[in-house]
């Protein structure tokens, strides 16, 4: 087997939850601190795109502080990333949801649910 395979078949068995564009997450980074001190730093936001595939894949978590928006590119697999916690599903019909940078206040943020459809 070709050994760049083998490698992101190794790295693709980190534990990832099933998230997809839409959905609001929240990602654990891992920010040194000192010589042996690790802090986590949480980043909440709207998935606004998933690229990539394999080891490569990246997605881009988007949200507003102080009326101000910020977008930030994680790499899936990477080593700095502790943990992804799914705090809720969205539902919507595009694979990009870039359209969502020029939507100001509750429009920004507002993506309905899978279950508030119903």
């Amino acid at each position: 087997m070709d050994k760049i395979k083998l490698i992101e078949a190794e790295i693709a068995k980190k534990d990832v939850p099933n998230f997809g564009v839409g959905d609001t997450i929240r990602v654990l980074t891992k920010i040194p601190e000192g010589p042996d001190k690790v802090r986590l730093h949480p980043f909440e936001g709207i998935v606004i795109a998933k690229e990539g595939s394999g080891a490569k894949t990246r997605f881009t978590v988007r949200k507003v502080s102080y009326g101000e928006g910020i977008e930030r590119v994680f790499p899936l697999y990477s080593p700095n990333i502790e943990r992804i916690e799914l705090l809720r599903q969205g539902k919507v019909k595009r694979a990009k949801l870039y359209y969502l940078r020029n939507k100001v206040g509750k429009q920004a943020t507002k993506i309905e649910g899978k279950e508030e459809k119903a």
